[in-house]
């Protein structure tokens, strides 16, 4: 559930309103839930929508963001399919690593453990920026475990421009002496979101300390200047996507610095049936910048993995 900055609980109106005013189009008020699941040395959180008798689809987020950064996406979603929004190790509510290791190794591990936890059944995940690449890495070890995948704004080569920018985001100051400085921090790296929208997604994705200010949730490691976020070797990465065997679409914001289209095309060669869509009115956040032209691209492809196949 949501927190204000007072520390109460924010009412699910907000985010119906917020949904609503972005444009995302939802036939019910779903309410989430909250779940969670053991993954070795950390304790996984998870929200849950929709039917757990539906499709389920397993939304990984990005670096330096939350299981909720998915929501307005969510409620688009939840009529037609079960959604698992996870926090990722070290974000959100999820125990932060006491050994520090947040290596792409310990995330598929921790995916695994997520997997069994929902049966073994077969899942589509949709995974934005480190949890694309957690997404395609997954569907190359374990494609008996993926119906389908869906990544979005990253793949085996990114761009240094993108990737410097949010780098030099997450290793401002983290420390502000109040929810408002934080609002206009955001705003001002992504000034197109309405002030709104960026509260309620702080509302999950930073707390206040003992002596009344406020920081992100994330594991202070993560947003230490000196640290390296371990990452996978470019060959080795693209060696992991032409081995995926299931149905794939690639999201890129139409604005986005951090994937170009030279490399989707790359990726749409290199991967047999692979269908690639861009986003308008999105950067490299295509699911907080644009959620209504998200779900409108992403729910059709969706929906005809299970159309009858006319081969004739």
């Amino acid at each position: 559930m949501c927190r204000m900055p007072n520390g109460e609980s924010a009412p699910l109106d907000t985010l119906y309103h917020a949904a609503r005013e972005r444009g995302v189009q939802f036939v019910e008020e779903f309410t989430p839930h909250s779940g969670e699941v053991q993954a070795g040395e950390v304790t996984l959180r998870y929200t849950e929508w929709g039917n757990p008798e539906a499709p389920s689809l397993l939304l990984l987020h990005g670096f330096a963001q939350t299981a909720h950064a998915w929501d307005l996406v969510a409620l688009g979603l939840a009529d037609r399919f079960h959604i698992i929004s996870l926090d990722q190790r070290g974000h959100g509510d999820s125990d932060w690593s006491p050994s520090g290791d947040y290596s792409p190794e310990a995330q598929q591990r921790d995916l695994d453990a997520v997997a069994d936890h929902l049966g073994g059944g077969p899942v589509i995940p949709i995974g934005l920026s480190m949890g694309g690449r957690n997404a395609y890495s997954f569907a190359s070890r374990r494609p008996e475990s993926v119906r389908a995948l869906v990544v979005v704004d990253t793949g085996p080569r990114t761009m240094r421009s993108g990737r410097s920018r949010i780098r030099n985001f997450v290793t401002m100051p983290d420390v502000l002496d109040s929810f408002e400085e934080f609002v206009e921090r955001v705003h001002a790296y992504v000034p197109h979101r309405s002030m709104e929208q960026i509260r309620l997604s702080l509302l999950n994705n930073i707390r206040q300390t003992e002596d009344g200010k406020w920081t992100w949730k994330y594991d202070r490691l993560l947003r230490d200047p000196g640290y390296r976020r371990p990452a996978i070797d470019e060959e080795k990465a693209w060696s992991m996507w032409s081995s995926i065997k299931c149905p794939t679409l690639i999201v890129r914001g139409s604005e986005s610095d951090v994937l170009d289209a030279e490399s989707v095309r790359e990726m749409v060669d290199r991967l047999r049936g692979t269908t690639s869509v861009d986003v308008p009115e999105a950067g490299h956040l295509v699911p907080g910048d644009n959620p209504a032209g998200f779900v409108s691209m992403v729910r059709p492809w969706l929906e005809a993995l299970d159309a009858p196949r006319n081969d004739s």
